[in-house]
């Protein structure tokens, strides 16, 4: 057992977080429930009740919430529609979900900033480093919305670039309807076999749809492990108790 295990060990058994900093990735599915797009209100009470009970074990909680739920809806109207401008629209639909989750946070009593790369003064703060490191050290519960604010980035890529600039410990990225990384999409291969652990290269060689491959090139030079698991009730905060779900890709210290 190497010393994060059991470090890990220690503090699942007395009930406290493995991590001390963790950025949660959403995708927007996992907010629209059973809807064909959009946005469930009881899927979303349900997250947020889970990142609230989290919060109370100590651990410093950022997210960033893609916008597939809005912008799946859009589809129709993004078709043909310039680079540039379809990524500028997307940014704007991962603010609206950003938008509705600090409502429900915040309802559940937990003090919640929006912190957005592009400029919405009315609705959030701008993006600044240390700001959003200072809400996280006061115990509030910070969502980075409008990705990196620049088109040709993604929502993974930005959830890396984040955790990155605020010293997470970890990307907890939660998948809507897939419960960790597989050898192939288990939705076309019935044989396909869940990967418990990888490396960052691993996944790039072998095209693992786990995020892109900028995303991924970030956090292996940077060295910051990700947990991929399903979003089913309870598998966050299995996540920070220390607790193995679904798949780690890390890349293993040279003392390793």
């Amino acid at each position: 057992m190497t010393v994060r295990e059991e470090e890990s060990a220690v503090a699942s058994a007395e009930g406290k977080a493995a991590f001390d900093r963790v950025l949660l990735k959403l995708s927007g599915e996992a907010l629209m429930g059973d809807k064909e797009f959009g946005l469930e209100l009881p899927r979303i009470e349900a997250i947020a009740e889970e990142i609230v009970e989290c919060q109370t074990t100590g651990v410093e909680i950022a997210i960033v919430v893609g916008a597939g739920n809005i912008y799946r809806g859009m589809a129709a109207a993004a078709e043909g529609m310039d680079r540039a401008t379809a990524d500028y629209a997307g940014m704007l639909a991962t603010l609206l979900n950003a938008l509705a989750l600090q409502d429900v946070l915040e309802r559940l009593g937990a003090h919640t900033r929006i912190l957005s790369a592009i400029g919405v003064a009315e609705v959030a703060e701008p993006y600044i480093r240390r700001r959003g490191i200072r809400h996280l050290e006061k115990g509030r519960i910070v969502i980075f919305a409008a990705g990196t604010g620049n088109p040709f980035f993604t929502t993974d890529t930005a959830a890396a670039l984040r955790a990155l600039e605020i010293g997470a410990d970890a990307i907890l990225m939660a998948k809507h309807g897939v419960d960790g990384v597989y050898d192939a999409d288990p939705r076309v291969e019935p044989t396909a076999e869940l990967l418990p652990e990888l490396t960052h290269l691993q996944a790039i060689e072998r095209g693992l749809e786990v995020m892109d491959v900028t995303a991924l090139s970030l956090c292996m030079e940077n060295g910051l492990p990700i947990h991929v698991f399903g979003l089913v009730a309870g598998n966050i905060k299995r996540v920070l108790s220390g607790e193995k779900v679904g798949t780690i890709i890390r890349t293993p210290d040279k003392e390793d």
